[in-house]
């Protein structure tokens, strides 16, 4: 099972006590955004074999965000922030880097 850490309440949730949110770190367009960009914003999600970057609500706790790093194929766990967070921090781009030699953070658009 799926056990994440809240940023918030220091807790360590099982997925059970967590809803998922989907992918992390998404650029949200605002009102005058093209039909492309919205619809790019709306339907478009990666989909990787390896390093993630999720959005996760502790909905059985504090209620709060927070943003997750992990493995969808070994479902390891790097590392939670805070949802206000526009980029991961760099402990756990280390953290990932000296697992995944070569891995580097791309930044969505």
């Amino acid at each position: 099972m799926l056990t994440l850490k809240c940023p918030y309440c220091d807790v360590q949730a099982e997925e059970t006590e967590l809803h998922a949110g989907g992918e992390a770190h998404l650029t949200r367009h605002g009102p005058d955004s093209s039909d492309d960009s919205f619809e790019s914003y709306l339907f478009t999600r990666e989909n990787p074999k390896g390093v993630h970057f999720e959005r996760w609500r502790h909905s059985h706790g504090c209620g709060k965000w927070f943003h997750a790093a992990r493995c969808t194929m070994t479902m390891e766990v790097f590392g939670t922030y805070p949802a206000q967070t526009t980029k991961p921090p760099q402990a756990i781009l280390d953290a990932i880097t000296a697992k995944r030699p070569g891995w580097t953070w791309r930044e969505l658009s």
